[in-house]
């Protein structure tokens, strides 16, 4: 169509949405967290090797329900993402949590998500025929991780405009991000043969929920056990970072290693309710969190 989305959206609009990144990430901000190894490694290892593979588990026992196989294999996808870039730091920041730790994670976590996503997907679900490997990590590189270090190398010689000024980056992020979906959904309903039955969506919102509210607890647990070294305000960073996933790397990704795929549509789904379910699921429990974290200070 006249949109052309296959250059548009493909090359143009997943550049601009990781240059924007690189221009207003803090790289000064992350120096002062890059100490707390244990906590790295515990948001890290949650996020990129549990959650990926309890979800795998998981699915095993749902394959033999009659909900949609390709909404299953996008509940994959979800657990291969790496943690988002605003929405653990901002509840993080709203809680009054460990904002510094929540920066670097979920920064570090979207740098390791670049290489390790790809291969969590390939593991897990496999590729497109017609996708050979090695387009797939050149297309992520000069997509994904020159804009990002472009972005970074322009903030350098114009931190101080960029402080000054403040540029609207979230709403520039949000209005790509925007035009990435609505591609997606435009290829979802062009698509004569795709059958979403509402008894296979309602239960992949619900299980979306639970799995939240199941992690959510798990990892609040395992960071507030008798033994553990982390404060009150590293758990609220640990409880967001852990359990969200990014929706801005995430569709564009999935678009670069299913470019082709019929069911692409599909698979990114369950992505596109994630995301806004996490943040919805997040600010309901800010008060509650929070009212928490002041009373174990105290």
């Amino acid at each position: 169509g006249p949109l052309k989305p296959e250059i548009t959206i493909t090359y143009i609009a997943v550049s601009a949405i990781f240059f924007n990144s690189g221009l207003s990430l803090k790289t000064e901000e992350l120096t002062s967290a890059l100490m707390h190894v244990k906590l790295h490694l515990f948001v890290q290892l949650f996020t990129l090797v549990f959650f990926p593979t309890a979800i795998w588990v998981f699915l095993q026992l749902l394959s033999i329900t009659p909900i949609n196989e390709w909404l299953l294999k996008g509940l994959q996808t979800v657990g291969c993402m790496p943690p988002p870039v605003s929405s653990a730091v901002i509840l993080t920041k709203a809680v009054g949590g460990n904002e510094a730790a929540a920066i670097f994670n979920s920064a570090f976590g979207s740098f390791l998500g670049i290489v390790i996503t790809p291969l969590l997907l390939l593991l897990f679900l496999g590729s497109s025929s017609s996708v050979p490997f090695t387009s797939i990590f050149s297309q992520l590189f000069m997509t994904v991780v020159v804009p990002l270090i472009i972005g970074q190398s322009v903030r350098r010689y114009s931190r101080d405009w960029l402080e000054r000024r403040k540029p609207p980056f979230g709403a520039i992020s949000s209005c790509v991000l925007l035009m990435i979906i609505y591609s997606t959904f435009c290829d979802t309903f062009a698509n004569p043969n795709i059958d979403l039955d509402k008894f296979s969506l309602v239960v992949i919102v619900f299980i979306i929920f639970s799995i939240q509210m199941s992690f959510m607890f798990l990892t609040f647990l395992f960071s507030t056990r008798n033994n553990s070294t982390f404060t009150p305000a590293d758990t609220v960073a640990i409880v967001f970072c852990s359990t969200h996933k990014s929706l801005t790397l995430g569709i564009p990704m999935l678009k670069i290693v299913f470019a082709g795929y019929e069911h692409l549509s599909l698979i990114s789904v369950p992505l596109l309710i994630y995301h806004p379910a996490q943040i919805l699921l997040g600010s309901l429990l800010v008060p509650t969190i929070k009212s928490w974290m002041v009373s174990r200070q105290k």
